[in-house]
């Protein structure tokens, strides 16, 4: 069995791979790891709970709630939340630890589980390996007045949308900008009009009736099209495109153009060199990131330190160098002053924020970057595991890269969260760039095969 945690939590079909029974012990197990790690005083450990509006997510909140609970953790549950709300929310209500069950932009019959530590971050490898051992380990579990209570708390939600709007400067006021937000009927269907709303912009809400069943369906970051035509539609100055956990935020300018993580980084980070509120003039990005945006920064003198990817490994570089902005091209973006995790609701608002200071539009901000023509490709039903180490796949990628020069880049990863394998290429053309792209993905087909 390989490893039960991927690079954002554990993940599976609801009720399949990711049944009640493992969510169970997974937060029995939690408990234990997540409380022996903290300092507790005379008081039991605390944890709060949030999910999206999966149907899943309710007999799996069942399942995480009663292990802790079972475990000697109180638990507040905090209802339906973005995943960064939980995570902001373990550290201000002086959680020990903190749970969100979402699978983010996967599709509705996936699930997963992740967990914050003290203070909001999410766990290294060594606090999640450690859960993985503890799995269905046998122990006393406490009695009586011993075991944890469980509450139910959704007035936290106003706490984290009152966090959103104070993370902008008090002389911000979003007024006069009209604003098409996708929630991908998901978990920000709530705070993030709200958020937006609060400080005067015109909202127009899209997909923002969750049923349980429509969480990422044709809708959110991963399915813009309906956005670009709401934004033309109503004249709107620019879309806003969650996803189901709304830990990730891409754009769409007035003229229904997408606007893609990178160039939201390239915009913010920009933003806080003027302000000089950029650590070291750095900005942490994975290696997914296009060249454009790594010719940009280094022509507006940012240094740019890359990483796997993954928000994850994106938050471990920036905590480690101490820097205060990071993301990804899909849209996770890291202000580490005002969060520990990637928020889609707080970057729309940084990004608006923008947009209001110096009066100009999404379109001219985003064109601090050129973008290059990119393909990416995913090959389902091959063997992920032998991506890194089989030599001809390796001599393939070599080739398509030395063949491009400095004019593109080619990038081969298995997914951390899907059983598939990512064929990246840039190249000068699109053509160029579909046709490399095309030739590898065969190779993976073949050298991979199952």
């Amino acid at each position: 069995m390989g490893r039960l945690f991927g690079t954002d939590g554990v993940r599976g079909v609801a009720n399949e791979e990711l049944t009640p029974e493992l969510a169970l012990d997974l937060a029995l197990a939690a408990a234990r790891v997540l409380s022996e790690s903290g300092e507790f005083t005379g008081h039991k450990p605390k944890a709060v709970v949030g999910r999206d509006p999966r149907a899943s997510g309710e007999f799996l909140e069942a399942a995480v709630v009663a292990g802790l609970a079972s475990a000697g953790v109180d638990v507040v549950r905090l209802g339906v939340l973005p995943t960064p709300g939980v995570a902001y929310l373990t550290g201000f209500s002086d959680a020990d630890f903190g749970v969100m069950l979402s699978a983010s932009h996967n599709p509705m019959p996936d699930n997963g589980i992740k967990f914050f530590a003290r203070g909001g971050a999410k766990l290294d490898d060594t606090l999640e390996d450690a859960i993985e051992e503890r799995l269905g380990a046998r122990w006393t579990r406490p009695t009586g007045a011993g075991v944890g209570r469980v509450t139910d708390d959704p007035s936290l939600t106003e706490s984290y949308v009152a966090h959103l709007v104070g993370s902008v400067d008090e002389t911000v006021r979003l007024d006069g900008i009209t604003v098409v937000v996708d929630c991908a009927n998901g978990a920000a269907y709530r705070t993030a009009p709200a958020a937006y709303e609060s400080l005067g912009a015109t909202v127009i809400g899209m997909h923002a009736e969750p049923d349980g069943t429509n969480i990422n369906q044709n809708a959110g970051s991963t399915h813009m099209e309906a956005l670009r035509s709401s934004v033309l539609q109503h004249g709107a100055d620019l879309g806003i495109a969650l996803d189901g956990d709304a830990d990730r935020c891409l754009a769409v300018d007035a003229t229904g153009r997408t606007v893609d993580g990178d160039q939201v980084l390239a915009i913010l980070a920009q933003t806080l060199k003027e302000a000089e509120l950029l650590s070291q003039d750095t900005v942490v990005a994975t290696v997914m990131s296009n060249l454009g945006f790594l010719r940009a920064m280094e022509a507006s003198g940012i240094r740019v330190l890359q990483t796997k990817v993954g928000d994850r490994y994106v938050l471990e570089a920036m905590r480690a160098g101490g820097f205060t902005l990071g993301g990804e091209q899909s849209g996770h973006v890291v202000l580490l002053e005002h969060a520990t995790t990637g928020d889609g609701v707080l970057t729309g608002l940084h990004l608006m924020s923008r947009m209001a200071n110096t009066g100009r539009s999404l379109a001219d901000l985003a064109s601090v970057m050129a973008r290059l023509p990119q393909v990416l490709m995913n090959v389902p039903g091959v063997d992920k595991g032998r991506a890194d180490s089989d030599v001809a796949l390796t001599a393939a990628v070599d080739a398509a890269a030395a063949e491009l020069g400095g004019s593109g880049r080619v990038l081969l990863r298995p997914s951390g969260t899907e059983a598939l394998v990512r064929v990246m290429v840039e190249a000068e053309t699109i053509d160029r760039a579909d046709q490399v792209a095309r030739e590898l993905a065969a190779v993976v087909r073949e050298r991979l095969a199952l």
